[in-house]
C-alpha cells in the first residue's frame, strides 16, 4: 500500500485522571462502548500503529465554567506534542462572556472551535448560538457534531438556516454531516461550498459503497478523514477507509490535503 501522509481530523482527548470516565460517558450517551480510554498517550500509540502523522484534538465543555480550563488543556497538549497536534477550542452558548472566551482561543493559538449540540444541549439554530457564529465567521472553522435521530438539536434542518445566513462561516459537519441521518444530511447540506464533512463514526453503520456515495455527494475536496478517537481504534478506522473505492488523488486529499488546507497545517 502506498505510504500516505495522514491527518486524523477528529480526536477527543482528556486529562489522564478523567480520561476513562469521559470516554465511557460518551460511549454510554451513544449506547456504543468506546474502544479506547481518551488519553493522549493512547492516541499517540494507536496513531503510530496506523501511520498517522498529525491529529486535530479537541474536547467539549458541558458547562460554561469548563470552557477556559479545557481550552488551556488543549493548548498545553498542542505545545507538548512535538508538532503532532493541532488544537480546537470549545465554547458554550451559556457563557457570560462568549467574546472573551473566543479571544482566549485566539490567544492560545487554537485553530478552530468544536461544538456538540446534543451533549451541550443547544439547537444549532438557537439564538444563543448566533454570537458564536458571528465571531467564528471568516476567522475559525467550526467542527460541529451533526445528526442524531433521537433528538432535534443537531439535525440537518437546524444547520440549513445557519449556512444560509453565515456565508463565510466554515463548518465541518462530523460523521458525514449527519450521524444516523446520513441520507437527509446529504440532501440538505451537500451543496454548500463552505460545508465540509468528516467520515468519523460512520463506517460501523454504513457500507463502503454508501461511504463512497456520500463522499462523492459532498465532493472529495470537502471530506476529511477522522476517527472520533477514543470511540474507535485509529488503525481500524484507517483500514476501513482504505477499502473505499477511491483514486490515489482522492485518498491523498481526504487523508491529508483537505484538513491541512482548512487548518493551515
Amino acid at each position: 500500500m502506498k505510504n500516505y501522509k495522514i491527518i486524523d481530523a477528529h480526536c477527543h482527548i482528556y486529562p489522564d485522571k478523567i480520561a476513562q470516565k469521559a470516554s465511557d460517558s460518551t460511549g454510554n450517551f451513544y449506547h456504543i462502548p468506546s474502544l479506547l480510554d481518551g488519553k493522549i498517550s493512547t492516541l499517540l500509540e494507536h496513531g503510530e500503529k496506523a501511520g498517522i502523522d498529525h491529529f486535530v484534538v479537541q474536547s467539549v465543555a458541558t458547562t460554561p465554567k469548563q470552557v477556559s480550563s479545557i481550552n488551556h488543556f488543549i493548548a498545553d497538549a498542542v505545545a507538548n506534542s512535538n508538532g503532532k497536534f493541532t488544537g480546537l477550542g470549545t465554547l458554550h452558548p451559556d457563557s457570560e462572556d462568549i467574546e472573551a472566551d473566543f479571544n482566549e482561543i485566539i490567544k492560545l493559538g487554537l485553530k478552530g472551535v468544536k461544538l456538540h449540540p446534543d451533549i451541550q444541549q443547544f439547537k444549532i439554530d438557537d439564538y444563543r448560538m448566533l454570537k458564536i457564529y458571528e465571531l467564528c465567521e471568516g476567522r475559525l472553522p467550526v467542527l460541529m457534531h451533526t445528526g442524531d435521530s433521537r433528538y432535534d438539536y443537531s439535525n440537518p434542518n437546524r444547520m440549513v438556516p445557519i449556512m444560509d445566513i453565515y456565508n463565510n462561516l466554515t463548518v465541518i459537519g462530523a460523521h458525514f454531516g449527519g450521524w444516523s441521518v446520513w441520507e437527509e444530511a446529504t440532501k440538505k447540506l451537500s451543496n454548500y461550498e463552505n460545508f465540509y464533512v468528516d467520515c468519523s463514526s460512520s463506517f460501523y453503520a454504513i457500507t463502503f459503497e454508501k461511504a463512497k456515495e456520500l463522499i462523492m455527494a459532498y465532493g472529495t475536496k470537502k471530506v476529511l478523514f477522522g476517527t472520533d478517537y477514543p470511540m474507535w481504534k485509529p488503525e481500524e478506522e484507517l483500514e476501513k477507509f482504505m477499502q473505499i473505492d477511491l483514486t490515489e488523488q482522492e485518498r491523498e486529499d481526504i487523508l491529508y490535503n483537505n484538513t491541512a488546507k482548512l487548518f493551515n497545517i
